[in-house]
């Protein structure tokens, strides 16, 4: 697929942009920070509220739902609203579900916040990102995006353990309104910094950018994502268990892991951007095919406790490689109706985050041992991968296409 857009406004100056991806990606950071603290205060919060682990484990699953079905909803609604408004809106809505779930007296007010805190997640990725290509060079547009997203694997570093470290402290809320203050300060540096992308104003329509769903491309893009993604999500969803169930070693060592993870996926981010400008496929297959041999490697050496670590980081650079590079073949495969399609990515993120998840489970509770969710992470790598190769021969197909037109439009004029 091409990296090129079909229009290409004036790229904006090297230090602006810079400015520009910076208050981008502090949004990214707040909700990267909201969608994984709850994970590690689900017993801080069922303790308060009086509900079970389980009760509280719904409370990931409805942040997830908010964003599969607030990123196509929210986006279509606010189809004419200007970009650069638009992404100070989504923020800030961000922060007012962090607000309500940091105040909410009762579980049911708790759920209900924080399935509204999930409704912005995927229109502000796809509207970030879609910003972020139209105001870079074209040669740059990848690592722009990869730029974006950025914060989010941060947040999986940094964010996610210092707002767990201080809910397990001082109270689970006290997470929430750590969101809530870099979701105010990301607001202000975002209607302050970015400015309105040319090509992406007025003319969008709710009918236009429904347009997106017509073409094949698209549905490849979010096949890959909900299919293919999943493969990661069967491990890192488990990784509690297997460090110490596998790799033999204590519950505190989970922490660590995750750290390690949390570097990978940053590593894998950054060199998706560099890769994504040279071939956006090449990168794709390259993310599923590296994941795929990972996990492979991890579930034949995941009880060597060094290996497993080395295997880990391994899973989240490739993994994380097809983040930005699947943001963007998405934003090519509609260029005149974008905003969904981009938006629709981390709605199929979301889907591959709950299959694997549950694959994942429905292989634990089969009683095939721990490991058993890496070869499951394999399989949905190799779908990936088919998924992957079918829109690529697609795709040529379609090139070879249009050159026999042109070629005969050209003959046709020459005579």
């Amino acid at each position: 697929m091409s990296s090129n857009p079909s229009h290409s406004p004036a790229p904006l100056p090297a230090g602006r942009l810079r400015l520009v991806i910076l208050a981008l990606s502090l949004g990214a950071f707040a909700i990267g920070t909201t969608e994984f603290a709850s994970m590690g205060l689900l017993p801080q919060i069922a303790d308060s509220l009086e509900v079970s682990i389980s009760q509280a484990g719904m409370l990931i699953s409805l942040y997830a739902l908010g964003v599969v079905v607030g990123a196509p909803l929210v986006t279509i609604a606010a189809v004419r609203i200007p970009r650069a408004r638009l992404l100070v809106l989504l923020i800030g809505l961000i922060g007012a579900g962090n607000l309500l779930s940091a105040l909410a007296p009762d579980f049911t007010v708790l759920a209900a916040a924080r399935f509204l805190a999930g409704l912005p997640h995927g229109a502000y990725f796809g509207v970030a990102s879609l910003v972020a290509a139209r105001l870079s060079p074209v040669g740059r547009r990848a690592r722009s995006v990869s730029l974006v997203m950025l914060g989010l694997t941060i947040a999986t570093m940094l964010g996610v353990p210092a707002s767990t470290a201080l809910g397990q402290s001082i109270g689970w809320r006290s997470a929430y309104v750590i969101v809530v203050v870099i979701a105010a300060a990301s607001t202000l540096a975002v209607w302050r910094l970015v400015p309105e992308p040319e090509g992406t104003g007025a003319a969008a329509s709710i009918r236009g950018e429904l347009r997106a769903l017509r073409r094949a491309q698209v549905w490849f893009g979010l096949g890959i994502g909900s299919i293919g993604f999943g493969g990661m999500f069967a491990v890192y969803s488990y990784i509690g268990e297997i460090v110490p169930g596998v790799m033999g070693l204590g519950e505190r060592a989970v922490p660590i892991a995750l750290f390690v993870f949390g570097i990978g996926m940053t590593a894998g981010n950054l060199l998706a951007g560099r890769l994504a400008d040279r071939s956006i496929y090449g990168t794709i297959f390259l993310g599923l095919a590296g994941m795929m041999l990972s996990l492979a490697v991890f579930a034949l050496v995941a009880h060597q406790a060094i290996a497993g670590m080395v295997l880990l980081l391994a899973i989240a650079v490739t993994s994380q490689l097809m983040g930005p590079s699947l943001q963007l073949f998405l934003l090519d495969a509609s260029p005149d109706a974008p905003s969904l399609a981009a938006a629709l990515h981390h709605s199929a993120l979301n889907i591959g985050n709950s299959l694997g998840a549950a694959l994942g489970a429905a292989v634990l509770a089969a009683g095939w041992g721990l490991v058993a969710p890496a070869w499951t992470g394999v399989v949905l790598a190799i779908l990936g991968l088919g998924i992957a190769g079918w829109s690529y021969l697609v795709h040529r197909r379609q090139e070879a296409r249009d050159e026999a037109v042109t070629a005969s439009v050209e003959v046709s004029a020459s005579s």
